[in-house]
């Protein structure tokens, strides 16, 4: 099975590379992603590939349905969607939409899931089971995709595993990496307003001035962190965005401040929302001014299955060989994968697309990909799922 599979993807190898670039070139913002929702339902009508769309309005949802479909069932996920950032890569297919980059690799997601999906539908007398495929939009904005296709029924039986693989720049080319386990973070949005009274800066005593509680909150809310939460429980708390708009001479009114929070344990998450908002709230009400702080509760953690997991691992080790198959650390990014992992037992491995250039890290203006990550990308997933409808 193995030398079928990479023989079928061989063989179309070069279509999805041209695929991929394709859509490199035209990134669409989460939950717009109106003409790469187009271009996939295309590619799957052309490849004789059963399909329901308009979840979310540019979700889809392919079936492959082997011998006995009613067996089993996998899931497979890819997200389409790409991220507000202005490209700054000289290729041939650099982004033409200004602003916006597949600067995340959903990109080489889509288009390694329809090569998966070519390799599957070719197979499809030679297993017992169904394979879904699912092109979940909005993966990189609150409330997500996949919160959102999950409430519109896309899981509407329980699936044997849902499985999902992400780049990773981090890792050459030509190696996967999986972990067991919680993997990765729950990611909160902070959006703070501190409200006080401005006014000359040489005339302090008349004010109340929002900057400096602002400066005194940012803080005092990393105590949180260093101080109340178990240090055994990763957790991280920043804040990225702060806007004044005074002078040197003038205070203003009020201080809009933004962050985020990320750890891997519920109920600590829920102490931590609550110590935040206290503290916050008591420094501007101690220095004249009030705040508003609102949470904007976002994906939870992600939890890869130890069983479906190592059943992955084991098929990627057989398709890759043990030595291109490492272990992968927790991470304190998020991904809304971890909706679907709440619900099914899953598995969300990383794909090697690193070629030792530093500046192609993810979510920046450099972000590129060794494309031979493509020549294994599509089969192996396509294989981790024929291994786990097999067992």
């Amino acid at each position: 099975m193995i030398e079928e599979i990479k023989h079928i993807a061989k063989e179309n190898l070069s279509e999805i590379i041209a695929l991929r670039q394709a859509l490199h070139q035209n990134p669409e913002l989460s939950f717009k992603e109106f003409e790469t929702s187009k271009a996939v339902q295309e590619f799957l009508r052309q490849n004789n590939i059963s399909f329901e769309a308009g979840f979310v309005k540019t979700g889809i949802v392919a079936k492959i349905e082997g011998l006995n479909p009613g067996k089993n069932e996998v899931v497979l996920r890819a997200d389409l969607d790409a991220l507000p950032i202005q490209e700054e890569n000289k290729t041939d297919y650099c982004s033409t939409n200004s602003g916006v980059m597949h600067a995340c690799g959903h990109d080489v997601h889509t288009a390694s899931l329809l090569g998966s999906a070519i390799i599957l539908n070719k197979l499809k007398n030679k297993f017992e089971g169904t394979i879904k495929l699912i092109f979940q939009p909005g993966e990189e904005q609150l409330p997500g995709g996949a919160k959102l296709m999950l409430e519109e029924g896309v899981l509407k039986t329980s699936p044997k595993a849902c499985i999902a693989q992400h780049v990773f720049p981090d890792l050459i080319a030509g190696k996967v990496g999986f972990k067991s386990g919680i993997y990765m973070a729950s990611a909160d949005e902070l959006h703070v307003e501190v409200k006080g009274k401005g006014g000359h800066a040489a005339l302090p005593h008349l004010l109340s001035d929002p900057i400096l509680m602002t400066a005194q909150i940012i803080n005092s809310l990393q105590q949180i962190i260093s101080r109340n939460n178990n240090p055994d429980n990763p957790s991280v708390l920043s804040f990225g965005y702060i806007k004044a708009n005074g002078a040197t001479n003038v205070i203003p009114d009020k201080v809009i401040l933004k962050g985020t929070f990320r750890t891997f344990d519920e109920e600590w998450r829920k102490i931590a929302h609550v110590k935040m908002k206290n503290i916050a709230e008591s420094i501007c009400q101690s220095a004249g001014g009030e705040c508003d702080f609102n949470i904007k509760v976002g994906y939870p953690f992600l939890k890869n299955d130890v069983n479906v997991t190592q059943r992955a691992r084991k098929a990627a080790e057989n398709y890759l060989g043990k030595k291109n198959v490492i272990d992968l650390d927790l991470r304190m990014t998020s991904e809304d994968f971890s909706y679907f992992s709440q619900v099914a037992p899953s598995c969300f491995y990383r794909l090697g697309t690193g070629d030792g250039n530093s500046t192609r890290r993810l979510h920046t203006s450099t972000f590129d990909i060794d494309e031979s990550a493509l020549s294994i990308s599509s089969g192996l997933m396509a294989y981790i799922a024929l291994e786990e409808l097999s067992k």
